[in-house]
C-alpha cells in the first residue's frame, strides 16, 4: 500500500491556485481527496478537535482514504513525553475515534530542543494504543478538559490496528539505539526531508515507512525537481517491492509546491486515486 499526499488543506495561497478560484472553503477537503489517497492532518498538532469535525472529514472523504494525524504538541512539546497518560486520553477523547477505519499513522513529532532519551520513549511507547479499542478504553481515562458533552470513548470497529511513527528532530537522536528501541516497539522512524535543519534518517524499523517531504532546499517553502522526484518515486517503490507500507506527505506548502509535488510522485507511481464531485476527473 502507498499512500501520497499532503500536509494540511487549509492553506489561503492555494486558493485559485491548487484549488478552483470558486471552490467553496469548505468544499477545499473533499477536492483535495478527490486528488490524492491520504492526508496528514496537522490542526490535532496545535489544539484538540471536536468529534464532529473529525466525523466530517471523514464524511467527505471516499472510502477507501486514509488520514494521518499529527499528535498534540503539549504531549511532545510541553510535556515532552512525560506524565502523559491523562493528555493521552483527552487526545484520543476529542474525537480521533471518530475517523474509524480511515484513521491511518498516528505521527509525533518531537522538539528541536528535547534529545534522546531511551527511558524516556519506551516509557511512551508502551502507552500508546495500538488498535482503535485500545484508544477508545484509554480515551475514557480523560479529564475535564473534554466535557462529557464532547467526548467520544467508544469504537466502531475496535480491532482496526494503529500505528504510530516518531519525527526527531535533535542529533543525539543518530545512534543505533535509537533504531533498538523503535524496532522493539514497532514504531516507524520518519524519514524527514529537509535542507539541513534537523536529522534526515532512513532506517527500517517496523512494517511501514512515514516521509515528510519539507522542502529540497529551502524549508517548507522549495519545490522537488523532476529529478528529485524521479529518485523518491524510486525509493518508494524499492520499499514497496520490499513488502513495506509507505506513507508520504508534502509538507513544503509556503509557495504552493505540495500539492504538484505529491501529484508528481503519484503519477511516477501510477497511483490514481477516487475523484469528488468538486474535481471530476482531476484526481485521475
Amino acid at each position: 500500500m502507498i499512500r501520497i499526499g499532503i500536509s494540511g488543506w487549509t492553506y489561503p495561497p492555494w486558493r485559485g491556485r491548487f484549488y478552483p478560484p470558486k471552490l467553496a472553503h469548505r468544499r477545499e477537503l473533499a477536492y483535495a481527496a478527490g486528488t490524492f489517497n491520504s492526508i496528514e492532518v496537522n490542526g490535532t498538532f496545535y489544539g484538540l478537535q471536536r468529534p464532529g469535525a473529525f466525523a466530517s472529514w471523514a464524511e467527505q472523504t471516499p472510502d477507501d482514504f486514509v488520514f494521518a494525524v499529527k499528535g498534540s504538541r503539549f504531549i511532545t512539546h510541553l510535556k515532552k513525553l512525560t506524565d502523559v497518560r491523562t493528555p493521552l486520553a483527552n487526545f484520543f477523547a476529542s474525537g480521533v475515534l471518530a475517523l474509524d477505519r480511515k484513521l491511518g499513522p498516528l505521527l509525533w513529532q518531537l522538539p528541536p530542543n528535547l534529545g534522546f532519551d531511551s527511558a524516556r520513549l519506551s516509557d511512551f511507547f508502551d502507552q500508546l494504543p495500538r488498535s482503535l479499542g485500545a484508544a477508545a478504553s484509554l480515551a475514557r481515562e480523560h479529564d475535564q478538559r473534554i466535557p462529557a458533552d464532547r467526548e467520544l470513548v467508544n469504537a466502531v470497529h475496535p480491532r482496526h490496528r494503529l500505528r504510530h511513527a516518531l519525527e526527531v528532530r535533535h542529533d543525539s537522536f543518530r545512534t543505533p539505539e535509537l533504531i533498538s528501541v523503535l524496532r522493539e516497539h514497532r514504531i516507524a522512524l520518519v524519514l524527514a526531508d529537509n535542507p539541513g535543519n534537523w536529522p534526515v534518517m532512513d532506517e527500517t524499523t517496523t512494517s511501514f515507512r512515514y516521509v515528510r517531504l519539507h522542502g529540497d532546499t529551502e524549508l517548507y517553502a522549495s519545490g522537488y525537481s523532476d529529478e528529485a522526484l524521479d529518485s523518491w518515486a524510486a525509493r518508494i517503490r524499492a520499499w514497496s517491492e520490499a513488502g513495506q507500507d509507505v506513507y508520504v506527505y508534502c509538507d513544503n506548502d509556503t509557495k504552493v509546491r505540495a500539492p504538484y509535488d505529491a501529484m508528481g510522485l503519484m503519477g511516477r507511481l501510477g497511483i490514481r486515486p477516487t475523484p469528488s464531485p468538486e474535481n471530476g476527473e482531476a484526481g485521475r
